[in-house]
């Protein structure tokens, strides 16, 4: 039996590896890749420690990390799928769509997330070519650029007014007649001379060349396009947690309810950090630090 199953290969699951690493905890560690939803950004810029790095040089930089140090104390089982965690006080059940079973005396659940798709003509074909899903990654890869934002959250609020900083203009679209976003995060977004929004709006398509060139929608039954070079979709996220569904408390979009001083879960011995979870906020050196969190809390755990 394993003292500790690490569930991920993205930020918060790496770090837990090298922390459980260090503290001599005999650990499996299942991931179906490294890097997590950053291997999809043509240059993340917000990691902590290093200026400028391509999500795949990230991935690359996770899993060195983790490899130097695992040594005989963190098995690594890449390629594998977790498809269900059982079990309780005696242990848990980890069983990998490959038909492997591990059992370990607790569990860290850093699974991620997986961002809500656009689903139009051409959101397929112009991914990554303007079509981005993380301002943060690539906002200012679109700087003095006519832009578009999709959503009508916090997120999509949140994400426009970091554009705001940089690009030529931005113009976001929502579905409905209301904004699902504070009110008082709406006011201050929209009071930027370079904002506007659309309202009522339904999406057609995405067009294009090599890269985006606009989107087309309907207003009032009258169709439209819109000149722009980036796309930025915040229309939800899909945290990735039905493999402990039955096992853990899930609010009702499907995060795993933490405590955040310690990231528990409401099962005892199971802990869950980054985007999987209802945290606040949700980025890389959040996911990490969760799940340092986690780790130093684990190893309390099992030692006291």
């Amino acid at each position: 039996m394993y003292d500790l199953a690490i569930v991920g290969g993205g930020p918060a699951g790496v770090a837990a590896g090298v922390y459980a690493a260090r503290k001599k905890l005999k650990t499996i560690f299942i991931t179906e890749t490294f890097g997590g939803q950053s291997t999809e950004s043509v240059g993340i810029e917000n990691w902590i420690g290093t200026v400028k790095v391509p999500g795949t040089d990230f991935a690359k930089m996770l899993e060195e990390h983790l490899r130097a140090y695992a040594g005989e104390t963190v098995d690594i089982k890449m390629g594998s799928r977790v498809e269900k965690v059982s079990g309780g006080n005696e242990g848990f059940e980890i069983l990998t769509d490959g038909g492997e079973t591990f059992t370990s005396k607790t569990v860290l659940v850093a699974t991620g997330s997986t961002r809500r798709a656009l689903e139009i003509p051409g959101s397929l074909e112009y991914e990554n070519k303007g079509i981005t899903y993380c301002a943060s990654c690539d906002g200012p890869l679109f700087s003095d650029q006519d832009v578009a934002v999709i959503g009508g959250g916090n997120a999509a609020f949140e994400t426009a007014a970091q554009l705001l900083a940089y690009c030529k203009s931005v113009t976001l679209f929502n579905r409905s007649a209301d904004f699902k976003a504070d009110p008082v995060t709406v006011e201050k977004v929209l009071a930027h001379p370079n904002m506007r929004a659309i309202k009522n709006v339904e999406l057609v398509k995405v067009g294009g060349e090599k890269f985006v060139t606009g989107i087309s929608y309907t207003e009032n039954g009258e169709e439209k396009e819109l000149k722009v070079t980036g796309i930025f979709v915040e229309i939800g996220l899909l945290p990735t947690t039905s493999f402990v569904k039955d096992l853990l408390p899930l609010n009702k979009i499907g995060q795993i309810v933490v405590d955040p001083k310690n990231q528990r879960t409401g099962v005892d011995g199971v802990w869950a950090a980054g985007d999987s979870t209802d945290g606040l906020f949700h980025q890389n050196n959040i996911a990490a630090g969760d799940a340092v969190k986690a780790l130093e809390d684990i190893y309390m755990y099992l030692h006291t």
